[in-house]
């Protein structure tokens, strides 16, 4: 394998998670909870790729923060049995960043590009031909004395990973032979993420406290990770070793982390109530309501609004963001204003 330089160790780490959100990842295909029909389809994919020693074809993994993009993407690499390199768009600023990236692979490796409709339009121009004829075409030099180096490149496969596939240009998106939209996840699957984190963190619980922190968790495993390590930080101090969570248990604990019966959290509920008592339920622009929440429109977007929108709460129109009946009907927003206190 080609020596790796300083650069590319950056480049390489640059998306790495936390070394706590680790341990919950599934390392096969076989362990991974939900998604059934996208892990069959990808299971039938490996297979065939292993069978006839080809590469897989390139994988495009799409959907809102925190479903499980990036531990597909290291099953893959586990199932087909090579190498896996990780990077994101934002990291790659320069061609020479993804040559370097690109050379180093090895036969069949995968490289792996979250934030990938980030990446700058000069870096995409490039993937191009790496994508579809497995060589680089790079411009050294300037001007008259410029001159163009084609560098071929062993067999590999590209998986990108992004929340937000609309913002990937076409040209780079056609080239995904396997392109996968991630949904959220409903709560029996998110009941078995809850049991299995609370076995790899030895905490008792009974299936009405898994349930009720499966069923307050934006449909989404990440978040339902993160609440059980906080449920277990809440039960080492305030029980004994031998406690058992049940409902009750989870449902204090869950409201003492400012999240509902809904699921939602503080930021979701302070951005109902802006829209709704400060809007009189909208129509409102998303630059607004990002600055009444001090937070970047594409932290809205990306991370705030879409559980919104599939519980029915928020519908976008031209004209802007609205409150439904849904969420008039059944949030109780004046009787949750002790959740707004750190507003």
């Amino acid at each position: 394998m080609s020596s790796t330089t300083d650069r590319e160790k950056s480049l390489i780490s640059a998306n790495k998670k936390e070394r706590s959100d680790i341990t919950f990842r599934p390392e096969k295909l076989e362990h991974f909870i939900g998604q059934k029909t996208i892990c069959d389809n990808i299971g039938i994919f490996v297979s065939a790729a292993k069978r006839r020693k080809e590469p897989l074809d390139h994988v495009l993994l799409y959907g809102p923060p925190g479903l499980g993009k990036t531990t597909l993407a290291k099953i893959i690499s586990n199932e087909l049995g090579v190498g896996f390199r990780s990077t994101s768009g934002p990291a790659i600023q320069k061609t020479g960043d993804l040559a370097a990236l690109l050379t180093s692979l090895e036969l069949h490796d995968i490289l792996f590009i979250d934030e990938i409709h980030r990446l700058n339009s000069s870096v995409e121009e490039i993937l191009y031909p790496a994508m579809e004829d497995l060589h680089l075409d790079i411009i050294i030099g300037e001007g008259p004395s410029a001159r163009s180096v084609k560098i071929d490149l062993q067999p590999f496969t590209l998986i990108g990973a992004t929340t937000r596939a609309g913002l990937v240009s076409n040209p780079l998106r056609d080239r995904f032979g396997i392109p996968t939209r991630l949904e959220f996840y409903n709560i029996d699957d998110l009941k078995k993420i809850v049991l299995r984190a609370t076995k790899l963190l030895n905490l008792k619980i009974d299936d009405t406290g898994a349930l009720e922190i499966a069923c307050r968790a934006r449909g989404t495993p990440r978040v339902a990770n993160r609440l059980v390590r906080r449920l277990r930080d809440i039960v080492t101090n305030n029980y004994d070793a031998t406690t058992t969570v049940n409902k009750e248990i989870a449902n204090k604990a869950l409201f003492q982390l400012g999240i509902d019966t809904n699921g939602l959290d503080q930021m979701d509920q302070n951005y109902l109530r802006h829209l709704i008592h400060d809007h009189s339920g909208g129509p409102v622009g998303l630059d607004t309501l990002a600055a009444q929440l001090g937070e970047q429109k594409d932290v809205v977007e990306d991370v705030i609004e879409p559980y919104l929108i599939q519980k029915g709460f928020i519908q976008k129109t031209t004209r802007g963001r609205s409150a439904t009946e849904t969420a008039l009907k059944n949030l109780d927003l004046k009787n949750n204003d002790k959740l707004f206190n750190n507003e």
